[in-house]
């Protein structure tokens, strides 16, 4: 069914619904009181923290930066082993929510202290002020910031040859059409190489309208309605959701999908077959899985639309990614 011809799925408005309200010169006010933010915690004298947090800046005349995470035990004298780096984008549409808003911060820590891991939590540009690709060029600025990066949690804990990109929502979008660049000039990020990507309720569309988006599309905790406008305040002026940046089974991005399975990447997807997207998930699963490349589904996890029971939701999707990243660490390396 056409986007046209769909009939009308909800009477919230989008905008209280996603807490914006747009200004006249195409900018966002956005009230994020329901989206608490934390703070890093970088002190080692701080015996309680089982993860260290701190922000660096990567491109101060974009206000990019990035949240990092050690794992204490990183610290221990006695503790040698270099760590795999986690590359994660936060999810919100493109256009709410950051590397501090808590629930992402707790994420990143639980993940550091779970795999263990490095994490480096991406705080990208937002639109409108910022439509895409400019989420994708901050991505790709901040890999080759890490690979030339004298910090000391990277110089010193970072395995380069053990990197993976982590998404929830947006940010599953955003890794992989990260990856879709690597993959055009993989020997420009020496020595970083990663091994693969684990897409979180991947957010992807089109023009016309899926089975479960039909279905779900009145779902109160993801509302279809609130899905159409961040597309529209997210793609570039006059695109569609048939454009590529949306919609993986389109433009020219397919084809370097073939590099994935050159490049031996293994692709982990994560979702719920409550998520009015489940269906583009699905979709975009077979899609690489034609390619051959490797790929891990887990689609009993959740999503949007999921009853929001944010501990469980960690639990569950950080235990799918230790799982995927202890098999591919056993894997060959790019």
């Amino acid at each position: 069914m056409s986007e046209e011809s769909a009939p009308p799925h909800s009477t919230i408005d989008p905008y209280k619904f996603l807490q914006i309200i747009p200004n006249a010169d195409g900018t966002l006010t956005r009230d994020c009181s329901n989206y608490p933010s934390s703070v890093a915690t970088p002190d080692p004298d701080d015996h309680t923290l089982l993860v260290l947090s701190k922000d660096v800046h990567v491109n101060q005349l974009n206000n990019t930066w990035v949240r990092m995470f050690l794992p204490r035990q990183a610290l221990d004298s006695s503790f040698t082993t270099k760590l795999p780096l986690v590359v994660h984008f936060h999810g919100g549409g493109f256009i709410i929510l950051s590397a501090a808003t808590k629930v992402c911060h707790d994420f990143c820590s639980t993940i550091g202290a779970e795999i263990p891991a490095v994490v480096v939590s991406v705080n990208y540009r937002l639109a409108p002020e910022h439509r895409l690709p400019a989420a994708y060029n901050d991505a790709m600025e901040v890999l080759h910031w890490i690979k030339t990066a004298h910090d000391e949690w990277i110089q010193k804990y970072v395995d380069f040859s053990c990197c993976f990109l982590t998404g929830e929502s947006a940010g599953g979008n955003i890794a992989y059409h990260t990856g879709l660049r690597v993959a055009a000039e993989v020997d420009n990020l020496l020595p970083l190489k990663i091994k693969g990507f684990i897409l979180n309720a991947p957010y992807f569309g089109g023009v016309n309208k899926t089975e479960s988006e039909l279905r779900l599309g009145t779902n109160p905790l993801s509302p279809l309605c609130a899905n159409n406008l961040m597309w529209e305040l997210s793609l570039p002026i006059g695109a569609d959701r048939d454009h590529e940046y949306c919609n993986p089974t389109v433009g020219g991005g397919s084809k370097l999908l073939d590099k994935f399975k050159l490049l031996g990447w293994k692709v982990l997807v994560i979702g719920g077959y409550e998520d009015p997207l489940i269906d583009r998930q699905i979709e975009f699963s077979k899609l690489i899985e034609q390619k051959g490349v490797k790929v891990v589904n887990r689609f009993d996890v959740g999503g949007h639309g999921s009853p929001k029971d944010i501990d469980k939701w960690i639990k569950d999707v950080v235990a799918s990614t230790k799982s995927f990243i202890s098999s591919s660490e056993m894997a060959t390396g790019v």
